[in-house]
């Protein structure tokens, strides 16, 4: 019988929620229930007892400044006393696309839509569109969003093969034709499957950084060997950065790397929690887009003034004269820090970070760079240390029980403090394990 507020509260909401949650990825597999949130400031989040915890999840990555920030929280209130608009433009549209154009090497004109699903598949009807094309290239685990094209992954991943099976119910077949799948970090399974469907791959799209498998980087000379085939075969080089813009540089990871794509996927940390993406690039590719050209995109809250103000905020902070420097320092700090504990305990663990997100493999000693190196990753290992952190007062998120880990990350506002605490909840809870 459920005795906690949080437990009473999920059995409540089971009654009214598809399987008692607003998206699937809130129930804590951990927690068999969701961790309930009743408040967030700064670096912290409050539970329903009004306990505070320090925040690695940061709304899975799209509060890179922190919660209830005080520019943002003014910026929304200018779009409240202007009245709520929605389904309209105004000024501050484009002055937001003019600073990401600025700001990001691809981006010569921007659309903007509400989530990463949305934009990923404008971005692949854009490449049909341009070049008269049908297929696309994805990497095997890469997150694109939920648009049935995404949902596919390949038969076996260790053939070279283009037989894919649905990863969710309700995807028809149909939309298997025109995806095409290879191996992150392997430029030779690009090229075979360029030589496989020659002339009709329309766009090559990727995590530049995998931060959905944790933190797979980019081999070297691996995004500049996928711009150069893409080039190379009148395809379009497409970088989702939903995920991994904003995190190590202003302008993403297209500009840490120095290689541009033809277009680019924004959204999580652009408004810091509030509801906003972004397809962006070449003035000439998103003519593409009515009502300059054919491909249909529109909606009532594309863009809503909230979000824009929000985003214009969240980017004059970002942009801050050395902010990254200091960011990037505390990265490589703390994560050293954290692998330091792993490596003084024995513990079997591994952290891979970039900028402020990052992953920690249990079980894995040494470097993930292939999702079969992730797959390794000890769910059950990282049940235990995720909940021995939470008694600790130190949140991370917990993933599914099989396949690679999800992410974490902090944000703008942790401390040195928050920093400090979260090292001494690791290393008891490090301990602790161990002595099990």
């Amino acid at each position: 019988m459920p005795t906690t507020p949080a437990d009473l509260l999920f059995t409540k909401a089971q009654g009214s929620l598809a399987g008692g949650v607003s998206a699937s990825m809130r129930l804590h597999p951990y927690l068999g229930r969701p961790f309930y949130h009743v408040r967030g400031d700064g670096a912290y989040i409050y539970d329903l007892d009004d306990r505070r915890y320090i925040d690695y999840n940061v709304s899975n990555g799209a509060t890179m400044i922190g919660h209830n920030h005080p520019a943002v929280r003014a910026a929304i209130g200018t779009g409240l006393d202007m009245g709520i608009i929605a389904a309209a433009e105004t000024p501050y549209h484009d002055q937001l696309a003019a600073t990401l154009a600025e700001i990001i090497p691809a981006i010569e004109r921007v659309r903007y839509a509400s989530t990463g699903t949305e934009v990923t598949m404008v971005a692949i009807r854009i490449a049909r569109a341009a070049t008269r094309r049908t297929k696309i290239l994805k990497f095997d685990g890469h997150f694109h969003g939920l648009s049935e094209p995404f949902l596919f992954k390949r038969a076996d991943p260790c053939a070279e093969s283009d037989d894919v099976i649905p990863s969710s119910g309700g995807v028809t077949d149909t939309a298997a034709a025109d995806v095409v799948m290879a191996p992150w970090n392997d430029l030779d399974a690009v090229d075979a499957a360029f030589e496989r469907h020659p002339g009709k791959i329309a766009a090559i799209i990727a995590e530049p950084v995998w931060y959905n498998a944790g933190c797979i980087l980019p081999a070297p000379g691996f995004l500049a060997g996928l711009r150069e085939r893409a080039t190379a075969h009148g395809s379009l080089l497409i970088f989702d950065e939903v995920l991994s813009g904003f995190r190590m540089a202003l302008g993403g990871a297209q500009a840490h790397y120095g290689v541009t794509p033809d277009l680019t996927t924004l959204a999580k940390a652009l408004a810091n929690g509030m509801p906003l993406s972004v397809v962006a690039g070449r003035a000439d590719l998103m003519d593409q887009l009515a009502p300059t050209g054919t491909v249909v995109h529109s909606g009532t809250y594309s863009g809503h003034l909230l979000s824009v103000l929000a985003a214009i905020a969240t980017l004059e902070h970002l942009a801050e004269p050395g902010l990254y420097d200091r960011l990037n320092a505390r990265a490589a700090q703390f994560y050293g820090d954290i692998q330091a504990i792993f490596d003084r305990h024995s513990f079997p663990a591994r952290i891979q970070g970039l900028g402020t997100r990052f992953g920690l493999y249990m079980g894995i000693r040494e470097p993930v760079r292939t999702l079969t190196d992730a797959l390794g990753h000890d769910h059950e290992l990282h049940r235990r240390f995720v909940l021995g952190c939470l008694a600790r007062g130190v949140y991370f998120h917990g993933y599914t029980s099989s396949g690679a880990p999800g992410h974490a990350g902090f944000s703008t506002a942790h401390s040195e403090a928050d920093f400090a605490h979260t090292l001494e909840a690791i290393e008891a809870t490090v301990a602790e394990i161990g002595r099990a």
